[in-house]
């Protein structure tokens, strides 16, 4: 630890100014001097809150001080709450202190929960707790014009929004023309499908965004196709569909994905592996930065980048939106701390010296043009989770008062990390003091994010390096991706007085003399530690140590159109990188197998040069072009022959397969890749005692682009075989191609249904849905005497179905339905979605069956079907329960997936066929 030099005045102007501001920087250190130790694991913004609230003495010591403290009219905060372990004890001590649990990650020991002010130190006292902090700000890199507080959208609005955009798609659709992203022309996409042949077929991309509000209105509008979203998260907000627009734009036959990133900072890292793992996704790309991401250290997302990048997939990521140093637009410092020898505390502490002369500077300014609510991080070169060295952030006005703060404690178990926020309308003359409170000279980074850093009327100057780009976009194998524009320019200024924004080329293609866009965020990016904490250049946390990874690493287009409202046109790295990452897709279509360093090497060596001459900070390698990069990587357009639905019928002319039975398969192939799927073969096993199958094999021949190939096998089942037990069928499709084979599983029941339906009811109390809580709320029902099941249905039931709140004669009272998601779990662990935020603003459910016969898929739903009745199809088939063994216990579970409404599971029931018993033997 560092000793603090003799006290000296801060240089802040007047000399009124100077005592002010370190008066109040002392009382700020005092109250961190004398914190509990549950205090000291809260963030100091909340430490400090709760202590002017108790204590109006502190408040009158720095009546200037905004603490940033969102506290609800219900006196509630949103915290980002670090545990030792995710247990039931711990979930249930926070529900009985009143929080509302948001989201959890069980693997990365993260919960994000709404708390009651009041309850703070009780958690964090706790010994499983490691820290309670102000839940961690997110923001996507699309470039906005306007920083006002917007007035939220009530779910109703929203509702009401959609469902218009919806009926106004269907109505158009047909005569509207398409909207097709300028940057399709731009990187010469159109060109290259139609030389190379290659449309993405083969490959899943999939996108992490804030949300998809408008993705049915693209659906109908026939600007998307089907999006595999992953359950429960799709979020809140629209800039995922406009990403999802521009990949089906340039790769059109891909396949697509989509999860929100905006739950918390562990539930973004949850998804990127989910999608990876569950949906099987080989391109990812996403557009968000959270603040806590560390410059020096992969940190939770970036981890999650590097394992679904060591498993294969290729990742993108927006560069960010944050400038550089070359348009003057960043507002962003990085270097070794500089000891001014000036304490700026009556405690300890001594401020940083920004200017490299022999000049003493304390105060770095910001731009009174940009300075509105602008999120600024301060890093340091420590591990994460083990900081041992105490630096703080302080925001002044001109006449030195504190207007806000960040000094948390780091005493070896915290991470490196500061964040304060300035005035939600700015000020004139504010400035910034990073202080050392104590320890060891460090390297550190202070980003004013979107802001900017620049000379101040009162003679201040103003420091900027290169380097803003930060966190996982800077992963070794993501592809950090920067901006230029595809068409025309953004339309305002990014402060008053720049220059004119840059134009694009379309309905031209990008050349060498193609400008990148002003905002764009520059690298490169210097880090000091391993992944696990481990440092690349022990004993040298400055300037000379570490490593540098050049980003960003390749530029692609922005300013473009889609069809959703907000983004037309669409500015932002946010942009850009969906449209690499298509570019990507193709080259895996026309490529299959092609490992990601052949993908790096062709996107890197191809890129034409935008900058100065090779690789540079702000666009990389340079901007892609689809037709250069599978030039360099050759292309094939790829056939994809996979086996369809079969349809079964026993020889002997009956409507169900008994045992002993022979039984006419017919297995269609369909070709749904860029090309003719020549010598196509079928090979038919069964992995199922005594069944038999002939021929083995047949060969399809030549399937064509976009036809279906039937051909007839004999499936013979043995006298001996179970009933309700299923024949299972393996298909191998064999082609002439990189991806062949494809296989694929299918199964046909044996045995006469019972047309005894046996219903089993919960019989319990109501279970409150605890509201916009992933843990939910679930109602078990008991099974027995069944066997395997043949059929089974779901109905929520009541006895006198209403739309009133809190109504106790329905089967499921809840407000805002829209807001449930419903599952069914069988015994065996299997899983049925059986209603997914569906219904809108309609309340309850009563007397409504849920059965895979029903001519109408409850997603069709809208509120002004409640009370909900009558019989639906579920969100998923329950056939997938047909042949589980029934007996044994049905879980019914219930989240509420948005704030604002409640209700109860009341009365659920299952409805379950089994199978007869065949007659003895003779």
């Amino acid at each position: 630890m560092t000793t603090p030099a003799s006290a000296q005045a801060l240089p802040a102007g007047p000399l009124a100014a100077q005592e002010n501001s370190a008066r109040q920087i002392a009382a700020l250190q005092k109250l961190k001097q004398t914190q509990t130790k549950a205090e000291s694991k809260l963030d100091s913004k909340l430490a400090v809150e709760s202590r002017v609230r108790r204590d109006r003495s502190a408040a009158a010591a720095t009546p200037y001080l905004q603490s940033g403290v969102k506290v609800s009219a219900t006196g509630t905060v949103l915290v980002d709450i670090s545990v030792e372990e995710v247990t039931d004890d711990l979930l249930g001590a926070l529900t009985k202190s009143g929080a509302g649990i948001r989201a959890v990650s069980a693997g990365l020991g993260e919960i994000r929960a709404e708390v009651p002010f009041a309850a703070l130190t009780g958690i964090s006292g706790r010994a499983d707790v490691r820290k309670v902090e102000t839940a961690s700000g997110a923001i996507t890199a699309s470039a906005k014009r306007d920083k006002a507080p917007a007035t939220k959208e009530t779910k109703e609005q929203k509702e009401a929004r959609v469902a218009a955009s919806v009926q106004s798609a269907l109505e158009q659709r047909g005569t509207a023309a398409l909207v097709t992203s300028e940057g399709d022309r731009a990187h010469n996409a159109d060109t290259a499908r139609a030389e190379y042949g290659v449309t993405g077929v083969g490959v899943k991309i999939c996108a992490l965004s804030d949300g998809v509000d408008s993705l049915a209105a693209s659906q109908a509008a026939g600007e998307l196709p089907a999006v595999d979203v992953l359950p429960t998260q799709e979020g809140e907000g629209d800039e995922g569909t406009a990403m999802l627009e521009i990949l089906h734009d340039l790769a059109p036959g891909a396949a697509l994905g989509f999860a929100s990133a905006f739950n918390s900072e562990a539930s973004f890292a949850d998804n990127i592996r989910a999608l990876r793992q569950q949906l099987r996704c080989d391109i990812i790309v996403d557009d968000v930065l959270y603040f806590v991401e560390s410059p020096f250290q992969d940190g939770l997302i970036a981890r999650a980048v590097n394992d679904v990048t060591a498993d294969g997939a290729l990742y993108f990521s927006s560069a960010g939106n944050e400038g550089n140093t070359v348009d003057g637009t960043a507002g962003h410092w990085e270097g070794d701390f500089r000891d001014s020898g000036r304490i700026v505390g009556k405690f300890a502490g001594t401020a940083h010296d920004w200017d490299p002369s022999a000049t003493t500077q304390v105060f770095q300014p910001i731009s009174t043009a940009s300075s509105a609510q602008v999120p600024v991080t301060l890093h340091w070169a420590d591990p994460l989770g083990a900081s041992a060295n105490d630096y703080d952030l302080y925001l002044f006005d001109r006449n030195g008062n504190v207007v806000t703060f960040s000094q948390d404690v780091q005493d070896g178990e915290q991470d490196p990390y500061e964040i304060l926020q300035t005035p939600t309308f700015g000020g004139t003359g504010l400035r910034l003091a990073v202080v050392k409170f104590y320890g060891e000279n460090r390297y550190f980074s202070l980003s004013a994010l979107r802001g900017r850093f620049s000379d101040s009327a009162d003679g201040l100057k103003a420091f900027n390096t290169p380097g803003v780009t930060v966190g996982h976009s800077a992963a070794k194998q993501a592809f950090s991706v920067a901006a230029a524009p595809a068409a025309g320019p953004l339309p305002f200024d990014l402060e008053p007085g720049d220059p004119a924004n840059p134009r694009g080329p379309h309905p031209g293609s990008f050349s060498a003399t193609s400008p990148l866009e002003r905002f764009s965020s520059d690298g490169p990016r210097r880090v000091f530690y391993k992944a696990d904490g481990t440092p690349i250049t022990p004993g040298n946390f400055g300037a000379t140590g570490g490593e540098v990874r050049a980003k960003p690493d390749i530029t692609a287009a922005d300013g473009v159109l889609t069809s959703v409202d907000g983004f037309d046109p669409f500015f932002g790295t946010s942009a850009a990188a969906p449209h690499a990452a298509a570019i990507a897709g193709l080259v895996l279509s026309g490529n299959p197998g092609i490992a990601p360093a052949e993908v790096r090497e062709a996107l890197v060596n191809t890129a034409i040069d935008l900058g100065p001459a090779g690789f540079d900070g702000r666009t990389g390698a340079g901007i892609i072009l689809a037709d250069r990069v599978l030039a360099y990587t050759g292309a094939s357009p790829q056939p994809r022959a996979l086996a369809q639905n079969p349809t079964i019928a026993p020889t002997d002319g009956g409507d169900l397969v008994d045992p002993g039975d022979t039984v006419s398969v017919t297995l269609p192939v369909r070709n749904t890749g860029d090309a003719d799927a020549v010598s196509t073969s079928v090979v038919l096993t069964s992995p199922t005692a005594g069944v038999t199958i002939a021929p083995r094999s047949q060969n399809y021949g030549t399937v064509q682009k976009g036809q279906t190939v039937s051909k007839v096998y004999t499936v013979t089942v043995p006298l001996s075989h179970p009933v309700g037990t299923p024949v299972v069928l393996d298909a191998r499709v064999t082609f002439a191609a990189a991806a062949s084979p494809t296989k694929a599983t299918f199964t046909f029941s044996v045995g006469r249904p019972s047309p005894t339906v046996q219903d089993f009811a919960y019989g319990g109390a109501p279970v409150a849905v605890p509201d916009n809580n992933p843990l939910g709320a679930s109602v078990t029902i008991p099974v027995s005497g069944v066997g395997r099941a043949s059929r089974v249905s779901f109905s929520v039931d009541g006895a006198t179905c209403s739309t009133a709140t809190g109504a106790t004669t329905v089967g499921l009272d809840h407000t805002f339905v829209g807001d449930l998601v419903g599952t069914l779990t069988a015994p065996n662990g299997a899983v049925a979605t059986i209603h997914s935020r569906s219904g809108g603003g309609g309340n309850n459910f009563c007397k409504v069956v849920f059965a895979d016969s029903a001519t109408a898929a409850f997603s069709s739903v809208t509120s002004a079907n409640a009370p909900f009745t009558g019989t639906w199809r579920p969100t998923t088939p329950l056939t997938g329960f047909a042949a589980v063994i029934a007996d044994g216990t049905w879980t019914y579970k219930v989240v509420d997936a948005a704030g604002g409404d409640t209700g109860s599971i009341r009365a659920v029931s299952l409805h379950i066929n089994g199978y007869l018993t065949p007659p003895p033997a003779g």
